[in-house]
């Protein structure tokens, strides 16, 4: 290889990661504003109308937009595998953080979900078989103590958890199962198609919950709430997955997953900026302590089953695949059983 050519590889991998941090820095961006957004919102709208109806709305954007790509068909696998998709990021997080949020604010909720990257990656670990050094399994448990102490101490008065803390801990749960099992399917459909195909394999139960919900709360709101519920629908629910997964296609899963740390701050600043919700020493101590582990669970995540380390800065050497139409990181079978890099 000439130094021209070298210059040139390395321009294109520079130009690469800038993209993927633009983009991965959007989508973190467009998420923090969710739990404020969604605090509004049920305020004057039935939290399972919020829920489920912003899924709906989302999933009328994904069909127009598989419709717009001539997307292809999942396969039946990858339909079972959506199912999960659709079952932690399309209904269990909307649902229970809509519940929660009905009586406690997006400042208290944002500490709760500032573990969600960990669980994340616990969910990865266990998917691929990963054994990690004690370090990896020191900070999540780490993260999850200074969650439930914060939720013990400001959480409820008589010693036991509320139903919103429960609700946004399920809400962690589910996102964070949703999180990792659409990382591994985007490798195949790509972060667009999988988040669009999984709003529309959720359509049926979305729908129903959704009239239901209507007939039973006839929705009526302000301007302000439907904005508030428009953000949740057309950014939280579709936008900001595409923004996010680009990112990582394009900018690598390890570089850009690190964005996400600053999730909780951002959204803590919202509440505080467009809510004139009070956050306590509290709220920012417990916040960054979390975040301080899930720096350290990040750090250790790359340990392999069979013993073999993986260097992330060594897959930047690897082949890197062609981005597909979607530009969101899919990939053919063909170029994974070559075992090029796919991010």
């Amino acid at each position: 290889m000439t130094a021209k050519s070298s210059a040139t590889v390395a321009a294109t991998v520079t130009a690469d990661r800038f993209i993927g941090f633009t983009l991965g820095a959007l989508g973190v961006l467009a998420f923090s504003m969710s739990l404020p957004a969604t605090r509004v919102a049920v305020q004057q709208l039935d939290p399972w109308f919020v829920a489920f109806g912003r899924a709906v709305g989302a999933a009328l954007l994904a069909w127009a937009y598989l419709r717009y790509t001539r997307a292809p068909r999942p396969t039946r696998g990858q339909w079972r595998r959506l199912s999960i998709v659709a079952l932690g990021v399309v209904v269990g997080f909307p649902l229970f953080t809509s519940l929660a949020l009905t009586t406690q604010t997006s400042a208290h909720g944002a500490v709760v979900i500032a573990v969600l990257p960990a669980m994340t990656a616990v969910f990865a670990v266990l998917r691929a078989g990963e054994r990690p050094p004690p370090l990896f399994w020191l900070a999540s448990i780490g993260g999850l103590v200074a969650v439930l102490a914060f939720l013990i101490a400001n959480g409820a008065l008589h010693g036991a958890l509320s139903a919103a803390d429960l609700f946004l801990l399920a809400a962690v749960v589910l996102c964070g199962l949703g999180y990792a099992e659409g990382g591994a399917l985007a490798r195949e459909l790509g972060g667009a198609r999988t988040i669009c195909w999984a709003l529309l394999l959720a359509l049926p139960v979305t729908l129903v919950i959704t009239l239901a919900a209507a007939a039973v709360r006839p929705p009526r709101a302000d301007a302000t709430a439907w904005a508030a519920f428009g953000y949740v629908t057309a950014i939280s629910m579709f936008l900001g997955f595409f923004a996010w997964y680009a990112g990582l296609a394009r900018g690598g899963i390890a570089r850009v997953g690190q964005i996400q740390l600053a999730q909780p701050i951002l959204t803590l600043l919202w509440s505080a900026l467009l809510l004139a919700e009070t956050v306590t020493p509290a709220s920012i101590g417990a916040a960054t302590v979390v975040l301080a582990c899930v720096v350290l669970t990040q750090r250790t995540r790359g340990v392999r089953a069979a013993g073999r380390g993986v260097d992330d800065d060594a897959t930047d050497r690897a082949p890197r695949r062609r981005i597909d139409g979607d530009g969101t990181g899919g990939c053919s079978a063909g170029a994974v059983q070559r075992g090029q890099r796919v991010t």
